[in-house]
């Protein structure tokens, strides 16, 4: 049994698909295929279902799934002992971000990249809770999410960048233009714009929905709060955003949300176990850029 041949099969499973795991691990899809077929001899179980448009861990696969996790991270984890030993900042560092976010990337990258430049930086954008699963899986060294509040995700640590209120917003020719605020039970009639599941501000309203007991209607789902905006300026519903999205905006109108929801964004990093040199010293260059204002 090999690394490489682990590394595939969470690859797969994690992407559902052999082309887009080959993509990921920068190798050709016909080896993948070739490793996880030797490691289920190996095994001598079929590890992947491979009948459906998705491809899904079988029974047997979800028995090794964690275990094959639990290999990698040990290996991580030892090259990490050495590391910390000759006090090198080498290797790979991974982050993942939220499609938006008030974080200088190209400046924080830009620097980390000055004075390390032996470690390569691999940088991926998915929503909030994909980023902070691939945070606590290994998968990502940090991230910047959208959480609520209140909100620290279990077993990470997190470095606010903003916090705001989540309002409602709508054309400025919208029957609610003169509004000051609007109940959930309201908004449930109207048909919403809202960021897709998995994004941190989807996930906090649909709590506060099924908290009132009322079911939302989204008509629309774009993938930055900006689109959200835009869709709800052309008189298209109600769009749920953060507050600083209609700041510099004269073409729509901001209604705050009763109850109350509040969202920040973080960077996150994970509060358990060992943490690479490198994936450190980005979280100390990132401190240090926070503090001065590097956020908006």
């Amino acid at each position: 049994m090999e690394l490489r041949q682990l590394e595939y099969f969470i690859a797969v499973v994690e992407e559902a698909n052999f082309t887009r795991a080959a993509q990921r691990m920068l190798v050709a899809q016909p080896a993948v295929s070739v490793q996880i077929a030797r490691l289920e001899r190996e095994l001598g179980q079929t590890l992947l279902d491979r009948s459906r448009r998705e491809v899904r861990p079988t029974a047997a696969g979800d028995a090794v799934l964690p275990f094959a996790r639990a290999a990698l991270r040990a290996v991580r984890e030892a090259r990490t002992a050495v590391d910390e030993l000759t006090q090198l900042v080498r290797g790979v560092v991974t982050i993942g971000t939220v499609t938006s976010h008030n974080v200088d990337m190209p400046r924080l990258l830009a620097g980390y990249h000055r004075a390390h430049p032996g470690v390569e930086i691999l940088l991926s954008t998915d929503t909030s809770d994909a980023v902070i699963d691939g945070v606590r899986t290994g998968r990502l060294d940090v991230a910047i999410a959208s959480v609520g509040a209140d909100e620290t995700p279990e077993g990470l640590a997190v470095l606010p960048t903003t916090e705001e209120a989540v309002v409602a917003l709508v054309s400025t020719d919208d029957p609610w233009a003169r509004r000051r605020e609007v109940g959930l039970a309201a908004l449930a009639d109207r048909p919403l714009i809202s960021l897709p599941r998995g994004a941190g501000i989807r996930r906090q309203f649909d709590h506060a929905c099924v908290a009132a007991g009322v079911s939302p209607r989204v008509a629309f789902e774009a993938a930055t709060p900006e689109a959200l905006a835009d869709l709800a300026a052309r008189g298209l519903g109600v769009a749920i955003v953060p507050h600083s999205v209609a700041r510099a905006r004269d073409d729509v109108h901001a209604i705050a949300i009763v109850p109350q929801l509040r969202g920040r964004l973080v960077l996150t990093w994970r509060a358990e176990g060992p943490v690479s040199p490198a994936a450190r010293a980005l979280v100390q260059m990132a401190r240090e850029q926070l503090d001065v204002g590097g956020g908006e």
